[in-house]
């Protein structure tokens, strides 16, 4: 019996008895909710007590029914995110040079403009003073143009514009006459590279003068002037002539006291009073009347093969000596050798001052000196005593410059 008077098991009496269930109400978020406490068990009956104890509800769940859909496909890997490169570094400002360095580059470009246009202004200047002459001229059967560039060359006897105390200076011995010439040399600068040889020709050179038959090389330049020596030249080489240069005894001797001297090795003791020199052997500075004796002189044992070899030697020596650093960086030096070259130096119409420098730069370096092949010397009547050519050897020997190739080591004169 229920303790109501109602019939019923205690089971049913409590289950109807009990409250329902009501879900916890959700934690306000703006409260901090106290730790759950534990779960106490269910408290035994006590006697005399005819309820059943009371049960502690638990939340419903329902069980998810099974899907008779199949499982959708997995989705695809996605693909892995593309890295975006880095931006590039930025470029590093400029650095600004202070405003002293500034100032300082454009003193100096304005210095180097200024000297650019002194330098130019006194080529022409100095151009414009140089003695020309038609050395060059056309004429029937000359030799066609050869490949690269040959120089005649010529030292003369002239005193023209000498006084008589130069003259003594320089121990010219006076008017001797028309002008002769003690040197000749033949100059080729190859085209395509390589050393300059530069070859003596003899001036007692038995030879061919066109109008005035077989005679010695030096007497076409006394009786035509360099326009019949160019020719004669010509035709005894076959080599063609593109450049002329010419001084005498008052401008050799200025240009070698414009650069201060040229140094020397004398190969043996010269004592030649007609010269004007007395030297001893050995490495010494020579002057300007030093150095015009010492390639004039034939007392030596060789005489006018010992000259050739002497006057070789003094033209390497001189232009070493112009275009070392002693005076090509010393402008008062520089300007004294190009002013001492423009008023004693003649050359042909179409040459320059500029001209002149290629020759001196191309000879500065390595340089091949010789002679022409010598067969020996010879009596001849009318005519005196005389230098002939070995022609079995002069003949290839010239044909290797006219073709601009290097004189085979055969044909060059041994070294004194």
């Amino acid at each position: 019996m229920r303790r109501d008077g109602r019939p019923g098991s205690p089971q049913a009496w409590s289950q109807a008895d009990t409250p329902a269930y009501r879900p916890p109400a959700a934690p306000s978020p703006t409260r901090r909710q106290p730790p759950p406490t534990r779960r106490q068990p269910p408290q035994q009956p006590q006697q005399g007590r005819d309820w059943a104890p009371t049960q502690q509800p638990e939340p419903y769940r329902t069980q998810r029914r099974a899907s008779s859909r199949p499982p959708a496909a997995a989705p695809p890997p996605a693909a892995p995110p593309r890295r975006r490169p880095p931006p590039p570094a930025p470029e590093p400002a400029p650095r600004r040079r202070p405003a002293g360095a500034r100032r300082w580059l454009r003193r100096v470009a304005a210095v180097l403009v200024v000297l650019l246009v002194a330098v130019g202004a006194g080529a022409v200047y100095l151009d414009s003073k140089l003695d020309r002459i038609d050395a060059l001229a056309d004429y029937d059967g000359r030799v066609g143009d050869t490949p690269g560039t040959n120089w005649l060359v010529v030292g003369s006897d002239s005193r023209i514009g000498l006084s008589p105390e130069q003259e003594q200076e320089l121990a010219t011995g006076g008017d001797v006459g028309p002008d002769r010439t003690d040197t000749i040399l033949l100059v080729h600068v190859p085209g395509g590279g390589g050393p300059t040889t530069m070859v003596s020709l003899p001036r007692d050179s038995f030879v061919s003068v066109p109008g005035n038959g077989q005679n010695k090389l030096n007497s076409s330049f006394a009786i035509g002037g360099p326009s019949l020596l160019v020719q004669t030249v010509e035709g005894a080489t076959g080599i063609h002539i593109d450049h002329y240069a010419e001084i005498g005894f008052g401008g050799f001797a200025s240009i070698v006291d414009a650069i201060g001297g040229v140094d020397l090795c004398v190969p043996y003791p010269i004592d030649d009073p007609l010269a004007g020199i007395s030297l001893q052997a050995g490495c010494q500075e020579l002057d300007g009347p030093q150095a015009l004796g010492f390639v004039r002189t034939r007392a030596t044992p060789m005489a006018d093969l010992d000259r050739m070899n002497n006057q070789r030697l003094f033209m390497s020596a001189l232009l070493s000596k112009a275009t070392g650093p002693s005076t090509f960086l010393n402008p008062f030096r520089l300007w004294a050798l190009a002013s001492g070259a423009a008023s004693s130096v003649r050359v042909d119409e179409g040459d320059h001052l500029w001209h002149l420098a290629r020759l001196a730069w191309a000879m500065r370096g390595e340089t091949v000196t010789t002679t022409v092949p010598v067969g020996g010397f010879d009596d001849v009547a009318g005519v005196g005593n005389v230098l002939m050519w070995d022609r079995n050897r002069a003949l290839p020997f010239f044909e290797a410059l006219a073709e601009d190739r290097q004189v085979p080591a055969e044909l060059l004169a041994p070294a004194p």
